[in-house]
């Protein structure tokens, strides 16, 4: 990736998944992604089942959802990579790439995450985070459409996200 992440388009994007292996976006290239914070402590925690529904439903037609945990609000998710794992296929069934857990907030911020809270802020114009399961929808064409606040279920989001799907791909 080059050094001035904001300007690379994100489906050239490489991340670590959270097993610790590279995860090229390119792979993704043409498909909607939503891109979520998330935990395994947290009272939005059972967004995972929604997620994972969306992820098995809209999947085939073209989404991918990448969840990236995160520690920094109420230290909601302190385990391992590994642990983590763990706990999403065990409880949720979980089975969309994960991947390595991030800072979204502060001097630490992934790339990523600086990306999309700057092309997608929230609220009056806010770029801060401020909490787990915020979710990030990016067009197959590569742009930020939406940024969606933590308590909007996956539920909820679906007919966007179905109208993203329904966007023809971008030209090779």
């Amino acid at each position: 990736m080059a050094s001035d992440a904001s300007s690379v388009p994100i489906h050239d994007w490489v991340l670590t998944s959270l097993d610790g292996r590279p995860l090229a976006l390119a792979e993704h290239r043409g498909r909607v992604l939503l891109i979520v914070n998330t935990a395994s402590a947290c009272g939005f925690t059972p967004q995972f089942a929604g997620l994972e529904t969306l992820w098995r439903e809209l999947g085939p037609q073209g989404l991918t959802v990448l969840g990236f945990p995160c520690n920094q609000f109420g230290a909601q998710d302190p385990g391992s990579a590994e642990q983590i794992g763990a706990f999403c296929q065990k409880n949720y069934g979980v089975s969309f790439p994960m991947m390595a857990k991030v800072e979204v907030n502060g001097p630490g911020a992934h790339p990523l995450f600086q990306r999309l809270k700057r092309e997608a802020p929230g609220l009056l114009g806010s770029e801060g985070i401020k909490w787990n399961f915020t979710k990030f929808l990016v067009g197959r064409d590569g742009r930020v459409r939406k940024r969606y606040a933590p308590a909007d279920t996956p539920a909820a989001i679906r007919r966007d996200l179905e109208a993203a799907l329904a966007e023809p791909p971008p030209a090779a």
